[in-house]
């Protein structure tokens, strides 16, 4: 028997409160297997043998592994932290959050933008999201991020 005690699993208030996966639309997939056959169809008819086969069995599932990982960041609040995509913030330093209406997201993408803020923009996905990190110790003054239900993640933020 051990004199410390085994560090156990970290407590956890349950479900978050808000949970979003930006994945790429589905009628995108069509495409890309469309785009690796014709890639595919390229070597095909440059070389004879078992190696025409090898430009469908390398490019059609190399396109849709590369959609299926640009589809894969999360947005999550629990009831401690921010957290999008890899980068994450204790709830304790979100300042004023603000959604960013589409007709003004080239300003705020663009003149507006202070070159050290966080951003994690999906072309797919039109709202975008404001949030102001009030800890004095982050460079970061702002993370800018597209989120689908914007009203749904400024009440999780509010709570």
């Amino acid at each position: 028997m051990s004199e410390h005690p085994s560090a156990g699993a970290p407590a956890t208030s349950g479900s978050p409160r808000f949970d979003e996966r930006l994945s790429v639309p589905l009628w995108w997939y069509l495409p890309a297997i469309g785009v690796g056959v014709l890639l595919g169809a390229e070597i095909h008819m440059g070389y004879p043998g078992v190696r025409e086969w090898i430009g469908y069995a390398v490019f059609v599932p190399l396109l849709v592994i590369i959609l299926f990982w640009l589809g894969r960041m999360r947005i999550q609040v629990t009831a401690t932290e921010l957290a999008v995509g890899q980068a994450r913030i204790p709830l304790r330093h979100v300042g004023r959050v603000e959604v960013v209406p589409k007709e003004n997201k080239q300003q705020a993408l663009g003149p507006e933008l202070d070159p050290t803020a966080f951003l994690m923009l999906r072309a797919w996905v039109a709202p975008v999201v404001r949030v102001e990190i009030t800890d004095t110790d982050d460079p970061t003054p702002y993370w800018v991020f597209s989120v689908r239900n914007p009203e749904a993640l400024v009440a999780a933020l509010q709570r």
